[in-house]
């Protein structure tokens, strides 16, 4: 088997990666920022490499000798100015890829996003062709889509190959990032659905996402992305209702038009970026674009090329859920 580098493996995905990789066969380096990054990534049976994206002889270092490695390391916060973004997504993957040319690494898998399209659209049934939004409002956005270009322009630098695996909606036990500030905002009274929460959305569990990053990695093109799913949409209002179930939080029925949250983002992001406040407004754009317009996406390059099928259903997912809630 072979020896592969991850970033971002104390993180949802990039755990639920390194533990299928460890299961595989594979010896697992992931970079840790932290003592407890560390400590995270060694009980997943990973070597633990302290540093981060931002030393690119570090990372070249504990690259040396590895024939693959995966990036998932990402800022993801709703707060913060576009130069920390640029920093941790544009300028670390950039870091990233240096490393892994100058030590030999045969082929990277870049954790992408649909979120890297949005600039306020919806995005209806959309593929890979649809073009990447770097001007995007939103730093998360934009930052994550110039991210991807520099991967996909890198396709076989120096004999390193590119392939990137955009998720959308990453869901699933270990999560402990979006089902728990849902439950905060639902318990806080802050929680409302933009537009009624009527619309279509794709998600896509965690299992499922690794799974196509492994795909990915044995059989992926050069130079292209793959959008992955759950395989079909389902309605937000009813994904988000059985999500929060699961810990036994019952849906709110206060609803936010669309229009008024749309305003209300767009206020409150020029108030803080004018005024350099620190966090996140109340309403950001990230946040309607993701929970108030309709995102489904079509997952046939994958199924052609990679051979991906969905390997958890959304019934399985909720279950697991619902077991590890005590």
């Amino acid at each position: 088997m072979t020896t592969v580098f991850v970033t971002g493996g104390s993180g949802f995905v990039g755990g639920r990666l390194v533990s299928r990789l460890v299961k595989d066969g594979h010896t697992v380096r992931a970079l840790a920022r932290s003592d407890a990054a560390a400590a995270k990534v060694e009980v997943l049976g990973a070597v633990a490499v302290r540093g981060d994206v931002g030393d690119a002889a570090g990372l070249r270092e504990a690259m040396a000798g590895g024939e693959l490695a995966f990036h998932a390391a990402a800022r993801t916060s709703r707060g913060g100015d576009r130069a920390r973004f640029w920093a941790d997504n544009v300028e670390g993957t950039a870091n990233v890829l240096r490393a892994a040319r100058e030590a030999g690494v045969r082929r990277l898998v870049h954790v992408g996003t649909e979120a890297a399209l949005m600039d306020g659209q919806p995005l209806v049934g959309v593929d890979e062709t649809a073009p990447l939004r770097p001007d995007s409002r939103a730093h998360y956005s934009a930052s994550k889509a110039a991210a991807e270009r520099l991967v996909l322009d890198t396709k076989d630098a120096g004999g390193l190959e590119t392939v990137v695996v955009r998720p959308r909606f990453v869901w699933g036990a270990g999560d402990a990032t979006v089902l728990p500030e849902l439950i905060a905002m639902v318990k806080g009274g802050r929680f409302a659905w933009i537009g009624g929460g009527r619309h279509l959305t794709d998600t896509t569990h965690v299992d499922n996402a690794v799974e196509c990053l492994v795909l990915a990695a044995e059989r992926g093109r050069p130079g292209e992305a793959y959008f992955v799913t759950d395989g079909h949409p389902v309605l937000f209002r009813d994904f988000i209702t059985e999500l929060l179930a699961t810990r036994g939080v019952t849906r709110p029925g206060r609803s936010l038009p669309l229009g008024v949250a749309t305003a209300a983002a767009s206020a409150g992001e020029s108030l803080w970026r004018g005024l350099r406040l620190p966090g996140a407004p109340p309403l950001d754009y990230m946040s309607v674009w993701l929970s108030g317009q309709e995102c489904t996406i079509d997952i046939g390059k994958a199924t052609r090329e990679l051979g991906y099928r969905p390997v958890r259903t959304r019934e399985e997912g909720m279950s697991e859920l619902r077991a590890t809630a005590a």
